[in-house]
């Protein structure tokens, strides 16, 4: 016998609705917060290089390797990053400015890890590469942060509030790497890096904010980007302004990539001394930072930079003469790190903001290029300026000073030009 049927009229079980994900809710910084972030996005990069400077004898030993492997993983490093910098601007333009940095940290810290297992000096340039890949999200997506949120002296200031602080990262992150290599291992430097990125990934996503709305996000395809680096490329604005900043970092990267060398061959230093080039190499960024951060909005952009290359270009004038007559000796050969530096940290901030304005609509792929031509710059210089001129400290200050006089002329050129534009 069949059950009867249920009546239509009785009660029916409630539908409980299941509520969906909220979007996770990003805690606002301040601006010296927010700085602050951006700052330690931006010392990846000093880490990765300056850090493991100290272990490459233990690296060479270790894997086997000769100087000039162990030197390549540096320039591996370089090209990587600079040529990854063309995209990280565009693809924060398309996809947004957080995510961006979110997906960058992970790939740096896989890349790291492999770093640090790394067994042959072959899968140490695999890693190194992966490392550069990713380590310029957050310098090339921070200047493009910066421009989303803030105009003009705002701007500037932090911009070089961001440089004062990130400039702590190239003085420890030698000495940090000479005591973990003196009391560990090279490996060890590699594994502390991976903590670094993965506890940074997770403030990030807790604290970084999107600045991209979604309504102002350019298409990424083939066409819109080819004619975007078309235009910026093909800008003398561009070439000249950008060319400024990467001729300046060129000249600090000339002593910084040569440290290797330098330190212990031409100074007979240890591998725990590295500090006695990085300390005034960064107090000069830190103090020129500081003064470009308080001569923001009280001077023109043209009149700040002439006095910065007042400063480069005593300290190369400096460190030329006392090398063409007395030989390399403490602090004498170090000092003019820290007036070449405080000369470039006050041009740089201006520098950069001039270039990023000349395309407002598509300032982060215009970030990119422009970390594209400093990485570039720094990549030539520890792969092919560096090994050519290393024999002597006298060669390494000519080249320092040859750098200063082109960032100079660049300056110059710019401002030409763009009188020039004025008149038309």
């Amino acid at each position: 016998m069949l059950p009867e049927p249920e009546p239509d009229n009785l009660p029916k079980d409630p539908v409980i609705p299941v509520p969906l994900p909220e979007p996770h809710k990003v805690t606002m910084l301040t601006a010296g917060g927010l700085a602050s972030l951006l700052a330690a996005l931006s010392m990846l990069g000093p880490f990765s290089v300056d850090a493991y400077l100290p272990a490459f004898p233990r690296i060479q030993e270790t894997l086997h390797a000769t100087p000039l492997e162990v030197q390549q993983t540096l320039t591996a490093y370089m090209l990587s990053f600079a040529v990854m910098s063309l995209w990280h601007g565009a693809l924060s333009d398309a996809f947004g400015r957080r995510n961006v940095v979110l997906v960058g940290l992970i790939v740096f810290a896989v890349g790291t890890l492999g770093c640090a297992s790394a067994h042959s000096v072959h899968y140490l340039w695999i890693f190194r590469i992966m490392q550069g890949f990713s380590a310029g999200a957050g310098v090339v997506v921070g200047r493009a942060i910066i421009r989303d949120l803030y105009s003009d002296a705002p701007a500037a200031r932090l911009l070089s509030m961001v440089t004062m602080i990130f400039s702590i990262a190239p003085a420890i992150a030698p000495v940090l790497g000479g005591w973990i290599v003196t009391l560990l291992d090279w490996r060890a430097i590699f594994l502390a890096l991976l903590l670094f990125s993965l506890g940074l990934w997770w403030v990030c996503w807790q604290h970084l904010p999107e600045t991209m709305p979604v309504e102002r996000r350019q298409p990424f395809n083939p066409r819109f980007l080819a004619k975007s680096y078309w235009a910026i490329f093909s800008s003398v604005l561009f070439q000249m302004k950008s060319a400024v900043v990467a001729f300046n970092f060129g000249g600090m990267f000339l002593f910084i990539a040569g440290a290797p060398v330098l330190l212990p061959v031409h100074l007979h230093l240890g591998p725990s001394d590295f500090a006695w080039l990085f300390v005034p190499a960064v107090a000069g960024i830190f103090l020129g930072a500081l003064a470009a951060n308080r001569l923001a909005g009280k001077m023109h952009y043209g009149r700040q930079i002439g006095i910065g290359y007042a400063f480069m270009l005593t300290a190369v004038t400096g460190s030329v003469l006392y090398h063409s007559f007395l030989p390399p000796a403490l602090p004498w050969t170090v000092l003019p790190m820290f007036f070449y530096n405080f000369g470039s940290s006050i041009i740089n901030p201006s520098a950069t903001l001039l270039t990023l304005d000349l395309f407002p609509h598509i300032r982060g792929t215009v970030a990119s290029c422009q970390s594209f031509i400093t990485t570039l710059m720094g990549a030539i210089v520890a792969g092919i300026i560096v090994p050519a001129v290393d024999y002597s400290v006298l060669a390494m200050a000519i080249g320092q000073a040859a750098f200063a006089l082109a960032s100079l002329a660049c300056w110059m050129v710019s401002r030409h030009y763009r009188r020039k534009q004025a008149l038309a």
